[in-house]
């Protein structure tokens, strides 16, 4: 979904986001997906229900191995190098035809196809080295993950490219040839180019090179301080605190993070204030990554490294941005800061009652107040809610809603030996209906194993694009959650988090099977940053919905449904604290944008931020304090930390607009799959929204919806 800062940047990966790359065919280099797939009813809900029988004979039958994803090389570690070197080989192929070729739509294929040819190795090799639980596969894919990354890099700065594009881009009479696709893949390959600085004369493209270089060393250190735990001498910890952390030798305790939910408000406040201390040699190296940023912005021809990060967005504005931002911060204060007295008040009666020390609501006491407040208003037990929410039942409430909206299902498909990296992973077809055309495929590793990473996301294998012989290279992604495995008598249950969490993974997912772009550079979430999470958060307004709920929500026992009751029990529950959440997301936009806009470094961040702080915060930092030094989003999220608000104002808008009356209307998921999920990034997305939605697309409308979206959830 993000793009990161390259022509060849495979767009996109992982979604976390889902996140992001440009440029990369892989004519020859495998993906066969012959597989044999079948659906009926309740096929869908049996094979994530009933895990162990569906792999009961795998091993009685030895079948040969396809490698992984069905890609021939990959069926042992080595197979990486074969893989990589045919796609760097193919690479080198396809620039010098690309250079080559009479400018017009035949370069833009080329580069698409040399985009294709490079993010089909690397976005799977990204995704292996991460997540295969053998290490020589994961070694072999990170070498190979860094190799493509090198060749990126040389292309990235290969004039010989650079100018046959240009040969296209600054030509009128070329440029007026292009379809919009196709004239929208050639500017973004160009801002790719800019942004490296090619365009530069040679001592400035020179000093370009250098400040990126300087930028990677920066961000690197930076992400690694923003997580590195923080030691301390016994010495330094209240006796009565020190069982609360762990050892690190007979000397020193070890701190990794906050200790929001320890009921000992003297804990949670030591941890706070240690894990985020002001430390001089974090803000100097923050100071230095904004300021670098800037430095790289202007060289560039930007005013400000906002500017030159939101050129590709649905709001490319920074004072757009601003003002959207602030505008939201005035309306939405008064509910936050409303929600905040709530919590004050929860505070103030542990305070009467001696269980507290202050009676003031301190930034370490918000998670338990809330906590807490959300007990309260709701009675229902979350363990008994799962019991309605196995895992088959959620997968197949998914496939119907799918069926009803957009005329596809869900088709469980044999996976072949060697195809995936856990024999526990499960292979999706995605099947249009009306002819039981295959549009793409989903491995969904769903289920804790050592090692993985612990994260709910979305990720590209292959971006989908149309062949030069008229069929469609078909999309393939997976999708992970860490759930537990069901057993022989009970099947995996979802707690309503969880659910919401498997709909918006499913969003993403659903976003790359259905668009039927014409060039992979911007299929399905490889699209601006600020529009990428639109249908993710789509899908949650759907498992909010009691109708759709109501439609899949069954005991795994007794198979009674969900009752009305614990419908409204949910209902009440979702929306506590949900003003205040949303108003320290705008808080850390602001900081965002006002922290890469003209930053020089003569004025420190601390200093900055109090302003903001001051204006925008409901509950204070403490002073000596710099919780913004472990904000790891500056390295991901440069200036686009706001991006989750617009797509969420813009998913609100949808929902309200199109699907709250009826959360099955066909005619209205027919419309909103030809009107936007099938472009991916390859339409503007304001085009997209205004042809979706009937009506412009004005900042003011997006924050209304914002404000509205929590009275209404209220």
């Amino acid at each position: 979904m993000r793009r990161v800062n390259s022509l060849v940047s495979c767009r996109g990966n992982p979604l976390v986001s889902c996140r992001g790359n440009p440029l990369v065919s892989c004519h020859g280099s495998g993906l066969l997906f012959s597989s044999y797939s079948t659906s009926s009813s309740g096929e869908v809900k049996s094979s994530f229900n009933q895990l162990v029988k569906t792999r009961r004979f795998d091993s009685v039958w030895p079948r040969t191995k396809v490698g992984l994803f069905q890609v021939p090389q990959l069926t042992t570690p080595d197979g990486f190098r074969a893989t990589r070197d045919h796609a760097i080989e193919e690479g080198w192929r396809l620039l010098d035809a690309a250079a080559s070729v009479e400018p017009g739509e035949e370069t833009i294929m080329l580069f698409d196809e040399l985009s294709d040819v490079l993010c089909r190795v690397a976005d799977l090799s990204d995704f292996i080295k991460s997540s295969h639980p053998d290490e020589e596969y994961a070694e072999a894919a990170a070498e190979t993950h860094l190799s493509i990354g090198t060749m990126v890099e040389e292309l990235n700065t290969n004039t010989k490219l650079f100018t046959a594009l240009q040969r296209v881009t600054d030509d009128p009479t070329v440029r007026n040839k292009l379809d919009d696709e196709t004239r929208t893949v050639a500017d973004l390959f160009m801002a790719d180019f800019e942004i490296s600085g090619i365009h530069l004369e040679a001592t400035r493209r020179q000093k370009a090179v250098e400040l990126h270089e300087r930028l990677l060393q920066l961000l690197g250190e930076f992400m690694q301080t923003a997580h590195q735990p923080v030691q301390l001498p016994n010495n330094y910890v209240p006796e009565s605190m020190l069982h609360c952390f762990p050892r690190v030798d007979d000397d020193h305790v070890l701190m990794r993070g906050l200790h929001y939910d320890n009921p000992n408000e003297d804990v949670r406040e030591f941890a706070y204030k240690v894990y985020y201390h002001n430390n001089q040699q974090i803000e100097d190296l923050l100071s230095k990554l904004l300021s670098t940023r800037y430095e790289v912005a202007q060289l560039l021809g930007y005013s400000s490294y906002s500017e030159r990060a939101l050129s590709s967005l649905t709001i490319d504005n920074p004072s757009t941005v601003l003002d959207f931002l602030l505008t939201l911060s005035k309306k939405l204060k008064p509910h936050a800061d409303s929600e905040c007295d709530v919590l004050r008040k929860l505070k103030a009666s542990d305070f009467d009652a001696r269980r507290s020390r202050s009676d003031i609501l301190q930034p370490w006491d918000v998670p338990l107040y809330t906590a807490r407040q959300r007990a309260e208003i709701s009675s229902v037990d979350h363990s008994q809610l799962s019991q309605y929410f196995s895992l088959g039942d959620c997968m197949e409430g998914l496939n119907n809603l799918f069926q009803s909206l957009y005329g596809v299902r869900f088709s469980p498909t044999k996976t072949e030996r060697g195809e995936v990296w856990s024999d526990d992973v499960i292979k999706l077809s995605v099947m249009q209906s009306s002819n039981n055309a295959v549009m793409g495929y989903i491995y969904c590793d769903f289920f804790q194993r050592s090692g993985k990473p612990q994260q709910d996301c979305h990720f590209t294998i292959r971006g989908g694009r149309r062949l030069r012989d008229g069929s469609y290279q078909l999309p393939v992604v997976v999708l992970m959650l860490n759930l537990n495995r069901p057993s022989t008598y009970k099947p995996t249950l979802l707690s309503p988090i969880t659910m919401g969490n498997l709909f918006h993974e499913m969003g993403h997912a659903m976003h790359s099977m259905l668009a039927r772009t014409r060039y992979q550079h911007v299929t399905g979430t490889r699209c601006a940053t600020d529009f990428a999470e639109v249908p993710s958060i789509l899908m949650e307004y759907f498992v909010n919905d009691s109708r759709v709920l109501r439609s899949f929500a069954r005991h795994h026992q007794t198979g009674q449904p969900i009752s009305d009751e614990m419908l409204q029990e949910m209902r009440q529950s979702n929306p506590v604290g949900s003003a205040f959440e949303t108003q320290t997301q705008v808080y850390y936009s602001i900081m965002d944008q006002v922290f890469h806009g003209k930053f020089d470094g003569s004025v420190s961040t601390n200093q900055i931020l109090k302003q903001i702080e001051k204006e925008h915060a409901c509950v204070h930092a403490v002073d000596h304090g710099s919780w913004h030094h472990r904000f790891a989003h500056f390295a991901a999220y440069g200036a686009k930390y706001h991006a989750y608000l617009v797509s969420r104002a813009i998913a609100s808008r949808i929902w309200t607009s199109c699907f709250q009356q009826n959360p099955f209307d066909s005619e209205m998921g027919a419309k909103y799959r030809r009107e936007m999920l099938q472009h991916g990034g390859g339409k503007h997305p304001i085009k997209m929204y205004e042809s979706m939605l009937g009506e412009e697309f004005d900042v003011n409308n997006l924050v209304d919806t914002l404000v509205n979206d929590l009275h209404v959830s209220k």
